[in-house]
């Protein structure tokens, strides 16, 4: 099996203490040390660039990975990926231009096994505060994920910061008319105005990267593999003043790559205010997808 797991580890578990990482972050490590990922999608690495990378280092210890920092950006939280060196070979790691608010972190790695079909891997944080941000980001996910029409494969994943299209969901959209929703700054980060005037949610990235052929495994474990938890909210359970828990934490892959999903979960993390999502691929269904040796999955259909 190939373990992929997204977690954001609310601010990287706080400043060190007495020159060692807090006791929250030591607890999420040890946490996703159980649940030994092969892949792992960070975000809110807010500390581990700094003395050197040293946090960065003590993390590829403890969890036997390698590890790489993105760039800080404007919101200095940047994201991080850690690969499990035998299981995956890195080829490069892609820098991005500053548009981003927090630019990914960028790998182009391969299985081992298959060493001749490159592997674009993406760990993302898209912005907060933008509905049009988060727009311009995924047009660059999308154009990172184009590369699967020169024969590369894609997966990526992380803090989404917005909701997934209400087709098939199993969280319920958000009404913006509630009374109960009071955070109005919180509202104008994640809603765009429609033309009666009213609110709807941000749903663009979701949309956009379905739309262009790409999957997520956790719809797949719900609709193909009967896994309904798969669709539980990530993010929000203690925010009923912003809608309340949401599905905000996704992984993407391309439409070979997700016929290998055969399990996909939600995982607890009481150190954090985001859950960790772990998606277990088939190794040897992985290396057929890679070799495309296996039908792709058809256009997710957003009807309602």
């Amino acid at each position: 099996m190939v373990t992929v797991m997204s977690f954001n580890l609310e601010r990287d578990g706080g400043p060190d203490e007495h020159g060692h990482p807090p006791r929250r972050w030591r607890n999420a490590h040890e946490l996703i040390k159980e649940h030994r990922p092969d892949v792992l999608l960070r975000q809110e690495m807010t500390y581990s660039r700094a003395s050197g990378q040293r946090r960065l280092h003590e993390a590829e210890r403890l969890l036997g990975m390698r590890g790489f920092n993105g760039a800080p950006g404007s919101g200095n939280n940047p994201t991080g990926l850690f690969l499990r060196p035998d299981v995956f070979d890195v080829h490069q790691q892609v820098d991005h231009a500053p548009l981003w608010r927090t630019p990914p972190t960028h790998i182009v790695a391969s299985l081992r096994g298959v060493p001749d079909v490159p592997i674009v891997m993406m760990s993302w944080h898209l912005a907060f505060n933008s509905p049009r941000g988060r727009e311009r980001e995924t047009d660059e996910i999308l154009a990172a994920a184009d590369k699967i029409n020169q024969g590369l494969a894609f997966l990526g994943g992380g803090d989404m910061n917005e909701y997934p299209h209400p087709s098939g969901e199993r969280v319920p959209a958000i009404d913006w008319t509630d009374d109960g929703i009071t955070d109005r700054m919180h509202m104008m980060h994640r809603t765009n105005r429609s033309p009666d005037g009213t609110r709807i949610s941000c749903t663009y990235a979701d949309e956009t990267l379905l739309g262009a052929g790409l999957h997520d495994p956790a719809r797949y474990a719900a609709d193909t593999l009967g896994q309904a938890d798969a669709l539980c909210a990530t993010a929000g359970q203690n925010k009923h003043s912003q809608g309340g828990e949401r599905r905000i934490d996704r992984i993407y892959c391309d439409p070979w790559l997700v016929n290998a999903v055969v399990e996909v979960s939600v995982i607890d993390t009481p150190d954090s205010d985001h859950d960790g999502l772990k998606v277990v691929y088939s190794r040897a269904g992985m290396a057929e997808a890679l070799r495309r040796k296996m039908a792709r999955q058809a256009v997710y259909n957003l009807a309602f």
